[in-house]
């Protein structure tokens, strides 16, 4: 697998398939567009090199809902691992503090199973509840943001739909 990736990483230019961002080679590693769980080969064809956090969240989705994910970023797609445009993917701190709050909602939501916030404000809430009432409004909207552009949840009319992995 370690050649596959870096032939990939050589192939890509050193960046990501889906965010086209440069990923550090200790970052990298091999997405199957249609997962081996699903079937998908382990080919050329069906590989593509990616961050590790991006990996771990379409893990074993169907290719459908990998486009889904992909579609919902409305041409603005950005990995997990990318905080904002201000930052450099990977090299700031606060990308590993980011990752640790959306991992801790993210684990906090799943065990809620059916006692999820159905509105934006619970679950705001649920958040601020979540880390203490310690969060600035600012970020508690960022781990919103991206609990959305990662494809765990999906808001409208402040209504809340959950896709979160098992």
């Amino acid at each position: 697998m370690a050649k596959q990736l870096e032939k990939l990483m050589f192939v890509q230019g050193g960046r990501c398939f889906f965010c086209d961002q440069h990923i550090p080679a200790t970052e990298a590693s091999v997405e199957h567009l249609i997962a081996r769980a699903n079937g998908g080969a382990n080919s050329e064809d069906n590989c593509v090199a990616c961050c590790k956090s991006l990996n771990a969240l379409l893990a074993n989705k169907s290719l459908k809902e990998k486009l889904r994910i992909v579609l919902n970023q409305r041409g603005q797609f950005k990995c997990p691992a990318c905080y904002s445009s201000k930052e450099t993917p990977y090299s700031t701190e606060s990308n590993g503090l980011r990752l640790e709050r959306l991992s801790r909602i993210s684990s906090d939501l799943k065990s809620r199973r059916s006692a999820l916030p159905r509105t934006v404000n619970a679950l705001r809430n649920t958040i601020d509840a979540a880390f203490q009432k310690k969060l600035t409004a600012e970020d508690i909207t960022s781990i919103l943001d991206e609990l959305q552009s990662s494809g765990q949840i999906t808001v409208s009319e402040n209504k809340v739909e959950y896709q979160l992995a098992p």
